[in-house]
């Protein structure tokens, strides 16, 4: 009998073990590294963060208080001294699923600012929602807070008008939230 004839392949077990071992090393080095980076990812976290509460209504320091209302798109409501609240709000309406918006309201009611704080929008549509251009319509707004073609106040971004809606659906929410705060 030849060589090649005799040579015995490997069983499945021997497979099976190989693929095992490699699944173990693959995934303790993951878990090693997202326990090596997470204290560094909750940081730049923090600081985006207090970073846009600083831009949307600037105070000495940010309290967060429990928001008892029933809108689920509320995601924190933070009391700016005397100044008003900061709200973070992700609403239900965006192109992407992922829209994060950091929104000032003053002691009277009344929007201060808005920041985008995380965003998965299409590049050079949606994510426009970041440029002055667009954020400072919403500065002073009050009430319900919608785009033109549903006959409010706010000017859609072009191409992105789903985006629009979300950011508006976002400050309407805050106004609320804030509202109900007192």
């Amino acid at each position: 009998m030849s060589e090649a004839a005799t040579k015995k392949e490997p069983g499945m077990a021997t497979l099976v073990l190989v693929l095992f071992g490699i699944s173990l090393v693959v995934a303790l080095l993951l878990g090693a590294t997202n326990l090596i980076t997470d204290p560094y990812i909750k940081e730049n976290q923090r600081i985006k963060q207090e970073k846009a509460m600083n831009e949307v209504l600037p105070a000495d320091s940010y309290e967060e208080l429990a928001y008892t209302g029933d809108d689920g798109t509320v995601d924190a409501v933070y009391k700016a001294g005397d100044a008003g609240y900061v709200v973070q709000v992700t609403p239900a309406t965006s192109f992407s699923g992922t829209l994060s918006v950091m929104v000032g309201v003053d002691a009277n009611g009344a929007c201060t600012g808005i920041s985008i704080v995380a965003t998965n929008e299409t590049s050079g549509l949606g994510s426009n929602a970041s440029k002055p251009a667009f954020k400072d319509q919403f500065v002073g707004a009050t009430g319900t807070v919608t785009v033109t073609k549903d006959g409010g106040t706010i000017n859609a971004i072009t191409g992105a008008t789903i985006t629009s809606r979300g950011v508006c659906e976002a400050v309407t929410s805050a106004l609320a939230a804030a509202a109900s705060m007192g």
